[in-house]
């Protein structure tokens, strides 16, 4: 499970690296121990742009991603994986600059990569389309997290999910129904492997391509 860190696994505050802001979206602790124990490994991958700007730095970021796994282990028992941030600010136009920010499928990649794990089997949840099309980008199928996050409403292939949830309870019905039936989607019909999307991304040149 790929889970979005704003807005989905906790409250988005904005550039926040406060632990004593830290609040949980309702019911994601317990969520993500019924995924956990339906056999699937927890990843958070997140854009944090906030570091490029200097809105913050790595060490209060550690400081909460640290205070963030403490309560899930104290208040839900759960253990994540690991924890993926691309630190990269967006191009001017908004697009990734680098390979890792989402939409862009970089960090799911490499947790794959580093852990083993089978993209096809995989979920990437979140509250924006960037999030669903990284997540399908990556080969994954995708949950959209209706918390109010995505403004733009950009549309594609990629940008289409497997389910539509506004409450963790209802990611873990979508999620387990899916992973003991087929592959078909809960409310959309994927792109065909392969499809044509418009505005593929592509770096900036002269860029980072992957989170250090």
């Amino acid at each position: 499970m790929f889970i979005d860190k704003d807005g989905t696994l906790i409250e988005n505050v904005p550039y926040n690296v406060d632990p004593a802001l830290l609040r949980f979206s309702p019911g994601a602790p317990q969520a993500l121990a019924a995924l956990a124990n339906a056999g699937y490994a927890l990843v958070i991958v997140t854009n944090q742009s906030g570091l490029a700007e200097s809105r913050f730095t790595r060490a209060a970021f550690s400081r909460l991603q640290q205070a963030l796994e403490e309560r899930l282990r104290s208040e839900a028992g759960v253990a994540l994986l690991d924890v993926l941030v691309c630190p990269h600010a967006p191009a001017a136009d908004g697009s990734p600059a680098c390979l890792c920010r989402k939409p862009a499928p970089g960090m799911l990649l490499r947790a794959a990569r580093t852990h083993g794990l089978d993209l096809e089997r995989s979920w990437m949840v979140g509250d924006t389309l960037d999030d669903v099309e990284a997540g399908r980008r990556a080969g994954c199928r995708a949950v959209f997290f209706d918390s109010g996050g995505e403004t733009v409403w950009r549309r594609s292939p990629l940008r289409v999910s497997h389910a539509q949830c506004s409450t963790w309870q209802e990611v873990v019905a979508a999620v387990l129904a899916q992973s003991s039936a087929t592959d078909a989607p809960v409310h959309a019909t994927p792109a065909a492997p392969g499809a044509a999307v418009p505005g593929d991304l592509a770096p900036a040149a002269g860029l980072p391509l992957t989170c250090p």
